[in-house]
């Protein structure tokens, strides 16, 4: 068979959606080492193609290759480079996220895989031109794939909700973590002096859009700051990236919280186990998420963690999160709070952290997605 795969999330610096696209692609390829794979990005850069194929241990692997289709943007190539690819080399499956080619053979099966979709569950976070794009082109895609892929029951759910897809259309993949990891290669005071990391710190990685919730955690951690005056609130994320939260720096500056919120900007990959592990608490306020990846990053690291209970985090954090109301300011910073100081209880954390991350894996994951690659129904 011939399979092709969208990876141009790689290397751009989205976190959560690339390292999906990454680890996936990588272990079916671990797996599958018989049918032909053709990698599809939209960049010529050679620096970042030479990077791509070392994430995705390429070497060696003759049954895969990084295809690079230019584009001008997003709607050429979801209108033209794309189809025009699929159509020349007639291949059997195709998979993307969210977007698919608006001109796909009748011969390739179609995948799309959907993160979430707060695009529709909470417009109001959304800028008007993104919503139109997605308004058109997300139902276009939905009804030309062959399967749809949510990463927890939660997104299943939603899909079904808002589009009216028929359950057994989609298939769930849960989403993982690496449990295992190379020793650092970074000490502890280079890894500080590179991002600027305090001694002791509250954690938050991921983007900085407004559905992440980021001030209520602000606004929290201001309530405590006098009461832990010896811990800093880290905020890991590019500060540039598309959809920034403005309110973010409001708040830091109405709560006078200036010399005591640290922004780091993206954190490499290959630092952020390390970024994790130095965390006294992870915290994660997010109004909705499809998944909520660094649940998982944060426990595999043994460092305890806090999460709104809202969308998919209780199914993804189980009992190894301390969880707040996100609409309840003072139910946020009173468990805020507690888990910086409660030995007790971060410990039980910690543990149950441990195990919770072995429930969720690439390998398993792999194997659900290699098999839809397979089934032609």
């Amino acid at each position: 068979m011939k399979i092709g795969i969208d990876i141009r999330n790689i290397g751009r610096q989205r976190t959560g959606s690339e390292v999906v696209v990454l680890e996936l692609t990588k272990n079916v390829l671990k797996l599958d080492r018989e049918n032909e794979y053709f990698l599809l990005t939209d960049t010529d850069d050679k620096a970042i193609l030479e990077n791509i194929k070392k994430a995705l241990e390429l070497d060696g692997k003759n049954n895969a290759k990084i295809v690079s289709l230019k584009a001008k943007n997003k709607f050429v190539w979801a209108a033209w480079v794309a189809p025009r690819y699929l159509h020349q080399n007639k291949l059997d499956v195709y998979h993307a996220e969210y977007i698919l080619p608006l001109f796909i053979p009748k011969e390739t099966r179609a995948i799309t895989h959907i993160h979430d979709v707060s695009f529709k569950a909470h417009k109001e976070f959304i800028k008007k031109s993104d919503l139109l794009f997605l308004n058109i082109l997300i139902p276009l895609s939905l009804k030309k794939a062959h399967k749809v892929i949510a990463i927890s029951e939660f997104t299943k759910e939603e899909i079904i909700k808002y589009y009216g897809v028929k359950s057994e259309k989609i298939e769930l993949i849960y989403n993982a973590v690496q449990t295992s990891r190379e020793s650092s290669r970074i000490t502890s005071s280079e890894l500080r002096q590179k991002y600027g990391l305090p001694e002791k710190y509250i954690l938050y990685v991921g983007t900085l859009q407004p559905r992440k919730n980021i001030p209520a955690l602000i606004e929290a951690f201001g309530k405590i700051a006098e009461k832990i005056s010896d811990t800093k609130l880290v905020i890991a994320g590019n500060k540039k990236a598309h959809n920034f939260d403005k309110k973010i720096d409001e708040t830091i500056k109405k709560n006078d919280l200036e010399d005591k919120v640290v922004f780091t900007g993206f954190i490499d990959e290959k630092d952020k186990a390390d970024v994790f592990a130095l965390a006294h608490v992870f915290a994660y306020p997010s109004f909705y998420e499809g998944f909520g990846l660094p649940l998982l990053e944060a426990m595999n690291e043994g460092v305890p963690v806090i999460a709104a209970d809202s969308s998919s985090l209780k199914e993804i954090g189980g009992d190894a999160c301390m969880f707040f109301d996100p609409a309840d300011l003072d139910d946020f910073s009173q468990k805020l709070y507690t888990i910086c100081v409660d030995e007790e209880l971060r410990n039980k954390l910690v543990s149950s952290g441990k195990k919770r991350v072995n429930f969720f894996s690439w390998e398993k994951s792999a194997g659900q997605l290699q098999k839809i690659y397979q089934n032609k129904k």
